[in-house]
């Protein structure tokens, strides 16, 4: 979709780049019961990774897809695979000890490795680049603080050093300088994952929403279809765990960033990959684009999900990317979208055994914004758990059944506080808008009608349309996104189309359709 503007001003597509230049071959529903060795849900980068690793182990493997292949979190990335997480191994060190912070490192570089392997041998071409990693500062106050961080990588096995010049087109007071990582496609890698996963034996079905687990020896998924899945094992690489016996999404933030992706010449266009924890983060990186052009990806104004003012924030980036960037401004069309995670609480991912009571349900979330590397790595651990033999070093490290430490219990002690805050002043304002007249077309908010609270939108000509304000999660009344025109809950991140439908978890079930505005009044 193109947003309106005025004569003259560039146009801005509202889509993401990687979905827009790698359209899907439609894979057809669930259409009967089907039983298979393992069910992966989800066809994300975390879900076919595993599936990809399963079949090459011999095991007859089924993908459960609600939407699209690559189509949620996924298709919206930014697309970096590299060992360098912002400033994360000081910390690593500090909290989990010298160990811990090498097991991670070594993970993740060895996911960053195995993209390139795959690439080379299945033949996939998802324009793979091997490019530097780079955390900066412009804050002389945090230059100590990135030193430690490039000593702290060291340490961990990293090809880390400190450096003070960099390819950006402004100076910086330090940075982390990680040689060796991958910048690709990942729609167009996915695609051709899913493609050689499929000639392997293995099952894809799309638009396949699963709404329940049977947890046991043989496991059994139903779906909205409403035909069923026996499996041995199930993987639950859905973005948010669902089915959460354990309450792992206690244990989970979700965060949203916005993307701005515009051509500029090649000479200017940065090839490196570049983040700054400043400045409400800021991420840049290009990506082949056509002949003398690359496409110049700026991410940041990292938030909460429902937290609102989408559009100042676009706003704010679009101004940094203008001021900063070369050729941004002069650009003849700008891509906007934005991207989804969530972070664990004590920064490293869960992955592996669902929960203490199962042996038989897997889970894969928590990436903390670097899916790319984590969904690698926890395909590769997966795999390992369930097809057998040796398991990675790491394995402990990721498990979701790892006890919290003290920090950690503070942390979410002081999460769960917020979430139990904001539920209870949801409930004590009456509405976010004080009748249906009062939402301005194109635009959404929560109104009180006839004693119960509704989300309510109304389009450019005036025309209500409403469904429950409550999420079909935990209970927390939505926000209106402007920028996106969808609904979100500010509590655990889930996301609904503007008629209800489930966007993102952790909630499974849309929300309820009332009927139009006036009539209730």
């Amino acid at each position: 979709m193109t947003a309106q503007r005025p004569p003259g001003q560039r146009p801005t597509i509202d889509e993401s780049y990687w979905m827009a230049t790698a359209p899907p071959v439609a894979r057809p529903p669930l259409d009967r019961d089907a039983t298979a060795d393992v069910a992966v849900v989800g066809a994300g980068v975390a879900g076919l990774c595993t599936a990809w690793e399963l079949v090459r182990a011999g095991l007859d493997v089924v993908v459960l897809e609600a939407d699209r292949i690559a189509a949620g979190v996924t298709g919206f990335t930014t697309a970096k695979a590299t060992s360098l997480h912002g400033l994360r191994y000081a910390l690593l060190e500090e909290v989990h000890g010298a160990e811990a912070a090498e097991l991670y490192a070594l993970s993740q570089q060895d996911a960053v490795d195995r993209f390139a392997a795959l690439a080379a041998e299945l033949d996939i071409d998802a324009d793979l680049e091997r490019a530097p990693a780079l955390t900066y500062t412009e804050d002389l106050s945090r230059v100590d603080e990135v030193r430690a961080e490039a000593a702290a990588a060291r340490r961990a096995g990293l090809a880390a050093s400190f450096v003070t010049e960099t390819e950006l087109p402004f100076p910086v007071a330090g940075a982390v300088r990680v040689e060796g990582q991958l910048q690709f496609h990942p729609r167009r890698f996915l695609l051709a994952l899913a493609d050689r996963f499929a000639s392997a034996g293995g099952r894809v079905f799309e638009r396949t929403r699963v709404t329940a687990l049977h947890d046991g020896r043989r496991c059994r998924l139903s779906t909205e279809g409403p035909f069923t899945v026996e499996a041995s094992d199930v993987v639950l690489a859905t973005h948010y765990p669902v089915f959460d016996r354990t309450l792992l999404f206690t244990r989970l933030t979700p965060r949203r960033e916005l993307v701005l992706a515009a051509p500029v010449p090649s000479a200017v266009a940065p090839l490196g990959m570049y983040i700054t924890p400043m400045d409400g983060v800021r991420s840049v990186r290009s990506a082949p684009y056509d002949d003398g052009r690359r496409l110049l990806i700026v991410t940041g104004e990292s938030f909460e999900p429902g937290a609102g003012q989408v559009r100042e924030r676009y706003a704010r980036l679009d101004a940094w990317a203008r001021e900063r960037m070369p050729g941004f401004a002069q650009a003849d069309r700008v891509y906007r979208w934005a991207a989804q995670d969530n972070d664990s609480s004590d920064g490293i991912a869960y992955v592996g055994h669902a929960h203490p009571g199962t042996q038989h349900v897997y889970t894969a979330t928590g990436f903390g914004g670097w899916g790319m590397s984590n969904g690698m790595m926890a395909g590769r651990l997966l795999a390992a758990h369930i097809a057998g033999g040796p398991r990675p070093a790491w394995t402990e490290l990721y498990d979701p059944r790892r006890l919290p430490g003290l920090r950690e219990t503070a942390e979410l002690a002081w999460r769960q506080s917020q979430v139990a805050a904001r539920f209870v002043d949801d409930r004590r304002h009456t509405s976010h808008a004080d009748s249906v007249a009062d939402v301005p077309p194109g635009s959404g908010a929560v109104v009180r009608l006839a004693g119960r609270r509704c989300a309510v939108y109304r389009d450019e000509s005036g025309e209500a349309t409403a469904v429950s304000a409550r999420c079909t999660h935990l209970g927390c009344l939505v926000h209106f996104n402007d920028a996106e025109r969808v609904w979100e809950c500010p509590c655990h991140g889930s996301r609904f189309a503007l008629d209800g439908a489930v966007l993102h978890g952790p909630a499974a079930r849309p929300l309820e359709a009332l009927d139009p505005p006036e009539e209730r009044e």
